[in-house]
């Protein structure tokens, strides 16, 4: 079952979307990665989610990706008791105390905020309804005035976009989901709130190959960084929900752009994330806004839109994918999309692996080849090819599920299963095999072959085959 859509769609599993039919229903609506939010639920609503993911997989015959998405560490509140009215210009003292009670003082638990913000730092309260900027620092506490008022409650999350924090982006709580997420098989692991390079080497450390490392990207701190950790991660996700809090909303479009940009030069899988369909938690139709939205990251490139609350916890689940799968598919069938898409100009590769995936790419193209069918190990194959976003499908075939399955999230890319192939005469074989199965071939279409001697090595891009079935 090959979707009529390059770019993927990945969707949030919770309250609204955990059992079985309809996380059916969600995958036939178009679906190709299920995000698991470790925010929210216990490991035993994970598994359920998990196990009925792979369920899916084995009677459906197609490779599911799994994004197993750590919460990190999130700036919260203590408790205050009452809660607090603050108003513009109030004299406000923060607290390392988990509870607070005195009028104009906030408990705030991470020593780490303390050691870190300085004189003029911004601080933002309950995704930045309440504003306050820091006018000193002393010795665990933090006086602050007033600059946008409002009521203050119980373990509001604080943002603090001027002040790089001395904070593993791994906490506790997330070592011992990752170990679970894991131990269970998921494919990808999103790390929450990275802000620089020495974060993503920490993630690769504990992941240690068993799955792929997504950076998210909601840090402004991050953005000075961006290009190594960029190189240094397998995946990037632009998370507008807490980027928008801490950066200006005009900031967040251009942001978008230049992240999508960045990860399409540097081969890397890109995810544009949250309120893409905001409004169909709780009606059944988007606006035109949000249409319009979704098709500026389509035009722009990415691999996937991901859709949150809208599938987790909204009334229209499955509504909202079919929606997403509309607007994805037809903004691909403008005439505009490919000159778009193509208007990033990549440097030409200096290396043959890169070189055979661009020349595969562009050969298809001159050709009019039925697709590309790129035989590969680990998933390096099918990656450089998708960078040159070409106009025809992309056959993965590799003979590790986990790769299959990684390959979901890629932008063009169709994921099989396959026995290692040994010979030139197999590989031609399997690609004949293949094309059928996938019902995107037939005889005489022109087919493109690329794969790597020594088969069955990881990295080793360096054949290209032209084949009429």
């Amino acid at each position: 079952m090959i979707r009529d859509r390059r770019a993927k769609i990945t969707a949030t599993l919770g309250p609204a979307s955990s059992d079985p039919q309809t996380i059916r229903r969600l995958f036939e609506a178009g679906v190709d990665v299920f995000r698991l939010n470790f925010s929210h639920g216990g490991h035993a609503d994970h598994k359920a989610r998990h196990d009925a993911i792979r369920v899916l997989e084995r009677e459906s015959g197609r490779p599911i990706a799994i994004l197993q998405d750590l919460q990190g560490p999130k700036i919260r509140l203590g408790t205050l008791a009452g809660g607090r009215a603050l108003q513009r210009g109030d004299r406000v003292r923060f607290v390392h105390a988990a509870e607070s009670k005195a009028p104009k003082e906030l408990g705030l638990p991470h020593k780490e905020v303390f050691e870190a913000v300085m004189p003029g730092h911004r601080l933002l309260i309950d995704d930045g309804k309440v504003r306050l900027v820091t006018e000193s620092v002393g010795d665990g506490t933090i006086e602050a005035t007033v600059t946008v008022g409002g009521a203050v409650t119980d373990r509001k999350g604080v943002n603090l976009p001027d002040t790089i924090l001395s904070l593993s982006p791994i906490t506790g709580k997330d070592r011992r989901d990752l170990e679970f997420g894991l131990e269970l098989g998921v494919d990808w692991v999103a790390f929450s709130f990275i802000q620089k390079p020495s974060d993503v080497i920490e993630a690769l450390a504990l992941v240690d190959g068993r799955a792929g490392v997504m950076s998210k990207i909601e840090k402004p701190a991050a953005l000075q960084s961006i290009s190594d950790i960029v190189r240094l991660s397998d995946a990037v996700m632009v998370a507008r929900g807490d980027l928008g809090v801490e950066l200006q909303p005009e900031d967040v479009p251009a942001i978008q752009k230049d992240l999508v940009r960045l990860c399409r030069l540097a081969g890397k899988p890109v995810i544009v994330a949250t309120q893409m369909l905001e409004s169909m938690i709780h009606t059944p139709t988007p606006t035109r806004a949000e249409a319009s939205d979704i098709a500026t990251a389509i035009y722009d490139g990415v691999d996937s839109v991901m859709l949150s609350a809208e599938s987790a916890s909204g009334s229209y689940p499955v509504e909202a994918v079919e929606t997403m799968h509309k607007v994805i598919a037809r903004t691909e069938q403008h005439e505009a999309y490919g000159q778009l898409l193509h208007a990033l100009r990549l440097d030409m590769p200096n290396d043959p692996q890169h070189a055979v995936g661009a020349a595969a790419a562009e050969l298809a193209e001159r050709l009019h080849a039925r697709s590309i069918v790129a035989f590969t190990s680990r998933g390096t194959t099918a990656y450089r090819i998708a960078r040159n976003r070409p106009e025809h499908p992309i056959v993965g075939v590799t003979p590790n599920v986990e790769t299959a399955r990684r390959l979901a999230l890629l932008w063009g890319c169709h994921s099989m299963t396959s026995p290692d192939i040994h010979s030139h005469e197999e590989m031609v074989d399997q690609a004949h095999v293949h094309m059928r199965e996938a019902g995107i071939g037939g005889p005489g279409d022109t087919v493109i072959i690329v794969a790597g001697v020594p088969f069955g090595q990881a990295g080793s891009t360096n054949i290209l085959r032209i084949v009429i079935l």
